[in-house]
């Protein structure tokens, strides 16, 4: 398990992919499997979108990934979250503090999402390399979405306890029946459902413009 202090060198590190990994792809000109490559194109947009949302401000400042508090109306706990965010500045204040929440909780998932991609075998990768924009990101969501989850839910079970959810945690204190439990785990998901959609952006963006990554293998695979 890669240590928390170490996960934001380990994304700097794998920007580097593109110089140093080519050797380890191609046994000589032009040779490279297509398996390959599709690692690569994960690890590349996985990179990416993490080094985006991991960012302060990286989750709340992009509407693509931006978190919002679960509406759950038909149980009590939805009448106890619609009494806390009855105003915009409590809402406003609630989101943003959930969403740097989901910062530090990101961070958590990235060495998920890494070791997951090298495990992960293709069975028809060229499949996939020729599928969608995010053909992809959609099998690596597929397969590793329930892992991401759990790796955030503690710091979104944690966090929902803060300073910074004092209003929400004063209003559950007040009610009989509210589970943050499962507020945590409605976030958590929410949180990973983000996380994919940066990936498949980077992912589609790389497959218009590979050339643009100077990797040689997706250049050759992609069709730049």
């Amino acid at each position: 398990m890669i240590e928390p202090m170490n996960r934001r060198s380990l994304l700097a590190g794998m920007a580097m992919l593109p110089l140093v990994a080519v050797a380890g792809c191609m046994a000589g000109p032009g040779s490279y499997t297509v398996e390959e490559g599709v690692r690569r194109l994960l690890t590349l947009s996985s990179q990416r979108a993490f080094d985006r949302l991991i960012r302060p401000g990286g989750f709340y400042d992009d509407q693509l990934t931006r978190l919002s508090m679960p509406e759950r109306p038909d149980d009590r706990s939805g009448a106890v979250l619609a009494a806390v965010l009855r105003t915009n500045a409590v809402r406003s204040r609630i989101a943003i503090a959930l969403n740097d929440l989901a910062v530090d909780a990101a961070d958590r998932a990235t060495p998920v999402v890494l070791d997951a991609i090298r495990r992960m075998t293709f069975a028809d990768a060229l499949a996939v390399l020729r599928g969608g924009p995010t053909a992809a990101t959609d099998l690596l969501a597929r397969e590793t979405e329930g892992a991401v989850i759990d790796a955030m839910y503690p710091d979104f079970a944690d966090g929902l306890r803060g300073d910074a959810f004092e209003i929400l945690t004063a209003a559950v204190a007040a009610a009989s029946g509210f589970d943050l439990g499962a507020l945590a785990r409605d976030v958590s998901r929410q949180a990973g459902r983000a996380i994919f959609l940066a990936i498949g952006r980077e992912e589609a963006e790389i497959r218009r413009n590979p050339r643009a990554t100077r990797d040689p293998v997706l250049i050759a695979l992609l069709g730049g």
